[in-house]
């Protein structure tokens, strides 16, 4: 348990569970949303800045929660969505909202810069999207590093397969230039693709006990997960869906949900070809690398799942713990 109001900047490429991660935050009482980026990555650019504002104004933090809008494509690949999972637009394929709500001033890397230069050692930076927004911030500053608490990622494949290629997570694979550079450059905790396949999971039953929830968080769950089951039903037979971004945001919320990690250094392969977007992680220390990515390699299923579940109830998701 934790008393501590973590203060975090979310950086989302809005589709499916990032949808759930932004649910996840703005209902805790244990963390306070300074401003949310949006990067290139699942879907249109344009949709996902409106998932972003329709899902905070969901949650009713629309008015106090300012969305950024950042990079619209990768630093140096081109770009390729994922709305062959979360269907076109990115909610499922059904709602394409248009919330006429206005996005922040400043470029993206730009507000995440100025806003850690203002509080230093204050906020959290929780990166579920492609990397690009914030390898961009690592250019402006480069001591961004020692000016944030903690960085967070969803990415990567820590020795596993991956989810878009063999070799690759698709946020690792979609810029894997930012990736290199960003787990070069800062101290990461990695919520990568293997815990996500691991312990992250919802079972055709326990996906009819959310989707049923007679909520509107509980609809807007039944939308997003809808594509994501066919996908997983034709692809792979099997009727589940995992929750990478919503099971990192929930780590923040309740640290010891993260039940074994390690520290390693991680290298990202920026090539091009079969390995684009791989990430090396060095478990055997026999490199010359550098450790500091505290890559997570369990995580508590079942109380993920209760703090989920209050969540979709409407309630703070730490008083599924209770």
């Amino acid at each position: 348990m934790t008393d501590r109001t973590r203060r975090v900047i979310i950086d989302t490429d809005t589709a499916g569970d990032d949808t759930q991660a932004l649910l996840l935050a703005a209902v805790s009482d244990r963390l306070a949303i300074e401003g949310v980026t949006i990067c290139a990555g699942n879907v249109d650019f344009d949709y996902e800045v409106e998932n972003a504002k329709y899902t905070l104004d969901l949650a009713g933090v629309a008015d106090s929660v300012t969305v950024y809008e950042g990079a619209t494509e990768p630093l140096l690949v081109g770009h390729d969505y994922a709305d062959y999972v979360h269907g076109e637009g990115g909610l499922g394929g059904e709602r394409f909202p248009d919330t006429g709500i206005s996005s922040g001033d400043r470029y993206a890397p730009d507000y995440i810069v100025e806003h850690a230069r203002e509080h230093p050692g204050e906020l959290t930076l929780v990166c579920i999207a492609p990397l690009t927004n914030v390898a961009l911030a690592l250019q402006r500053e480069p001591d961004l590093d020692s000016l944030l608490d903690e960085v967070w990622v969803m990415g990567g494949n820590a020795n596993c397969l991956g989810n878009v290629t063999p070799a690759a997570e698709y946020n690792f694979w979609v810029d894997p230039h930012a990736a290199r550079k960003v787990l070069a450059e800062l101290d990461v905790t990695l919520f990568d693709w293997g815990v996500t396949v691991r312990d992250t999971v919802f079972d055709g039953d326990t996906l009819d006990e959310f989707t049923a929830i007679d909520t509107e968080f509980g609809a807007f769950f039944d939308e997003i997960a809808a594509s994501v089951r066919a996908f997983n039903r034709d692809s792979f037979d099997r009727d589940e869906t995992t929750q990478p971004d919503s099971a990192t945001m929930a780590a923040l919320v309740e640290p010891s949900l993260v039940e074994e990690s390690d520290t390693y250094h991680v290298a990202v392969d920026d090539r091009e070809g079969l390995t684009r977007g791989y990430s090396a992680v060095d478990e055997h220390r026999v490199t010359d690398g550098e450790p500091r990515t505290t890559v997570v390699d369990s995580f508590d299923t079942d109380r993920f799942e209760a703090m989920f579940r209050a969540m979709l109830h409407g309630r703070p998701p730490e008083s599924g713990l209770d």
